[in-house]
Parts: C-alpha cells; sequence; structure tokens
C-alpha cells in the first residue's frame, strides 16, 4: 500500500511537472531584458511596463474582464434556474433527455460552437463585437453551471422543502431561504467556472468577435503570429496570474461558505 501510494505521488509530480513545466518557463523568460527567449541576460520588469503603457491592450484587458463577469453571472442565473428545472421534472425520460442536450454541448468542439455562433449571428444580424461575444460565452457557459448545481441539488433532502411548506413558507421563500443556501456551494463553483472558461476562451470568440473588439485570447493569438516577443509571455503571465487568483478565491468562498454550513448544523 505503501509502495502504491509512493508511486502514486511520483506519477502525479511528473504530471504536474510536464503540465506547468511550460507555463513556468514562458513566466520565466517574461522577465529577461533580451529579446528572444534562447538566453536570459538580465532580469526586468520592462515588458510588463510595455502592457501597461500600451493603451489597446488596457482597453483588450477591460473588454476581457467585463465579458467575463457579465457571462460568469448570467450563465450562473440562468444554469441555477435551468439546473432547478431540470429536478422538478417527473418525467425520468424527459429528465434524461434534457441532461443529455445539455452534456452535447459541453462535448461539442469549440470550433464547431463557434462557427455556429458566427452562422447565427449572421443570420439574425447581431453585429459582431462585444454582444456576439457576451452571448456566445453566456451559451457556452450555462451547461457548466448546469453541471455543478445539479449534483447539490440532487442530493439535498426534500423532506426539507416539505417541512418548510408545512411551516407556512411560500414557494418563493423555499426557495430563498431553503434551496438557494443550500446549492451555494455548487453555485459559486459555477460561477467561478463560467468565469475562467470566459477569461481562457479563445476558439469560440475567435469566431464571433468582430473589427474594433477583441479579448486578451485572440489578441495573443494575433500577436504571437506576428513573431516571438516577451510582450507575450508577459500578458500570458497575467493571464495565469489572474486565472491563479480566481481559483484561489474560489476555494477561499467554499471553504468559508462550507465551516459556515457545518457550525449551522
Amino acid at each position: 500500500m505503501n509502495k502504491l501510494s509512493a508511486s502514486a505521488k511520483v506519477y502525479l509530480t511528473i504530471v504536474f511537472i510536464v503540465l506547468y513545466a511550460p507555463i513556468f518557463y514562458l513566466i520565466f523568460y517574461s522577465f529577461n531584458s533580451g529579446g528572444s527567449m534562447n538566453n536570459f541576460e538580465s532580469f526586468t520588469f520592462e515588458h510588463y511596463q510595455a502592457v501597461f503603457e500600451d493603451s489597446r491592450l488596457l482597453v483588450i484587458l477591460i473588454n476581457t474582464v467585463i465579458v467575463a463577469l457579465l457571462s460568469a453571472l448570467i450563465s450562473t442565473i440562468i444554469g441555477t434556474l435551468g439546473a432547478i428545472g431540470i429536478v422538478t421534472v417527473r418525467d425520468s425520460k424527459m429528465r434524461n433527455t434534457l441532461l443529455s442536450l445539455n452534456n452535447v454541448l459541453i462535448v461539442s468542439p469549440d470550433v464547431i460552437i463557434g462557427a455556429s455562433f458566427l452562422i447565427l449571428f449572421t443570420m439574425v444580424g447581431i453585429k459582431l463585437g462585444f454582444a456576439s461575444v457576451l452571448l456566445a460565452h453566456v451559451a457556452f457557459s450555462v451547461p457548466i453551471v448546469v453541471l455543478m448545481v445539479l449534483p447539490k441539488l440532487l442530493e439535498m433532502n426534500n423532506s426539507l422543502i416539505d417541512a418548510a411548506l408545512d411551516l407556512g413558507a411560500t414557494k418563493k421563500d423555499v426557495m430563498m431561504r431553503v434551496i438557494l443556501p443550500y446549492i451555494q456551494p455548487g453555485i459559486f463553483a459555477g460561477f467561478f467556472l463560467a468565469l475562467t472558461y470566459s477569461l481562457d476562451d479563445f476558439a469560440v470568440t475567435f469566431f464571433v468577435t468582430g473589427n474594433g473588439f477583441s479579448t486578451l485570447s485572440v489578441e495573443i493569438y494575433s500577436m504571437a503570429r506576428a513573431g516571438i516577443s516577451l510582450t507575450v509571455n508577459a500578458i500570458s503571465g497575467l493571464v495565469f496570474f489572474v486565472t491563479v487568483l480566481v481559483v484561489v478565491g474560489y476555494y477561499f468562498i467554499t471553504s468559508r461558505t462550507s465551516k459556515r454550513t457545518e457550525g449551522q448544523q
């Protein structure tokens, strides 16, 4: 058992090294005063300074954050209500059909989803830009939120709802005071996961973004195609840092929520 545990630790260590080594290699050279990733000359912040001095990049950064926050918020609301609606469906065949349709959107290739949205927005006359990117991000984030909220709903004891109704609670009271507080960890998980997906998404965004509007992922791709620049490393490092902050914030909030729930019990 101990040998198996040691082997598992070694395996996990190797996996994490393979996954994170390229990221840290990229971030390491973002502090290189030289103009390439072949030789590290000296430590500098000039590439990060160049990012913050570029007004266009700052606008793109703000656009990315706004789209991510709005899409995560909207998709969390829709996904939470959708998960509650799926659970309340009594017909098992219909419930499984809805779950299957939800899961299909998650496993579908991003290229197919992006191309479909491009065709749809072109047909209905939606101008490619902020609105199209926001709608696309909400659409692919909703199924994620549903999957995060659904397990908490399924493990919820129906006797809690019955007891609340017996005590005279209205349906609104049951929703606001019983169901939502209980599934709060799933809601937070769905929000932060949708936020992360929106920040990192490239394939779908590439199809639905228009002239005059861009996100960091699309901009980094455009800059990388133009040639190797350590500014790309700096931007990528900032995106990675923001993603880490989002994950840490999620675990901090969920840990406080779980401790509060255990204290109430």
